[in-house]
């Protein structure tokens, strides 16, 4: 086997392997499916091993594509680090820093922050990754991440920035339409909109309500922005952060004293990027943001 394999190649490699078809894999390189194949043939020929099989949900990797999956992602990683540091030199705040937010966040409050950001450091490029999983900010996967979680790795600087409460909302037509519940219990008799198969909301449903089944819900769907649309458009009742919804002239707080749990909130970054000008920037005006916004609460 030739020692010579190319990132490009890998990257096709890794592509293929997330996707899980050749289609996908072009899609997302933007490449021709004929390119992607040629190239992932040529790869199994240089390393002297069958990567994929054909099965009736597409492309299965073999064993030795599995144990190259997290090598090809470290590069990938690394690959995507040394473009963002490469996208500012010396003291400037000015670059690339990628960020990643839990969706709701991102969707609902970030956008304002983001703003703002923009406004005091306008050389400074935001890439954001939307998603309710921890990235790996030990690999610097992320440069910044805002957890709901605390970290706990020693290599990690995290500020707290706010505790935020859930509670239940409903577009104001819904309430006129259906009344507002007085208790807990009269939710049983109205449309809720709940989790579909997130272990951990599910979790909170039955902590909160141990006699509500799933199969109670009008709706049900893991995609937090998901549920405030639904509430905002009439479908029914959902849980959501307390000061996005407050702050929605479309909605109604639906049994105010009710908190359904209260998320703690950290910026957190690596410890190697903390001095980097432009992180610096990004992770004191989310500091900065976060704060202000709890206050308007």
């Amino acid at each position: 086997m030739s020692t010579s394999i190319s990132w490009d190649d890998q990257r096709i490699f890794l592509a293929v392997l997330e996707e899980g078809s050749l289609s996908a894999a072009a899609r997302r390189l933007g490449l021709s499916h004929p390119t992607v194949r040629s190239r992932i043939e040529a790869l199994e020929t240089q390393l002297g091993a069958v990567l994929f099989t054909r099965s009736v949900n597409g492309l299965a990797p073999t064993e030795t594509a599995e144990t190259l999956r997290e090598p090809a992602r470290a590069m990938a990683m690394a690959s995507d680090l040394f473009v963002r540091q490469a996208s500012a030199a010396g003291e400037a705040v000015a670059g690339t820093v990628r960020l990643s937010v839990p969706e709701f966040m991102g969707v609902e409050v970030m956008p304002a922050m983001l703003a703002r950001l923009r406004a005091d450091h306008p050389s400074i490029r935001i890439e954001l990754a939307l998603s309710n999983m921890q990235a790996d900010l030990l690999a610097q996967e992320v440069d910044i991440a805002v957890r709901t979680v605390p970290p706990k790795q020693e290599a990690l600087v995290a500020r707290k920035v706010a505790s935020i409460p859930i509670g239940f909302f409903a577009s104001r037509a819904y309430v006129e339409r259906r009344g507002m519940p007085k208790t807990f219990a009269d939710l049983a008799d109205h449309d809720v909109i709940g989790p579909d198969r997130s272990r951990m909301d599910l979790a909170f449903v039955d902590r909160l309500s141990p006699g509500m089944s799933r199969d109670r819900f009008v709706l049900r769907t893991d995609s937090h922005p998901a549920q405030i649309a639904a509430a905002r458009a009439g479908v029914g009742i959902a849980a959501a952060q307390v000061p996005v919804g407050e702050r929605d002239p479309v909605l109604a707080r639906v049994l105010p004293d009710v908190e359904v749990v209260v998320l703690d909130t950290w910026i957190v970054t690596h410890e190697n990027l903390a001095r980097v000008p432009r992180v610096r920037a990004v992770f004191d005006s989310l500091v900065e943001s976060f704060r202000a916004h709890m206050a308007r609460t």
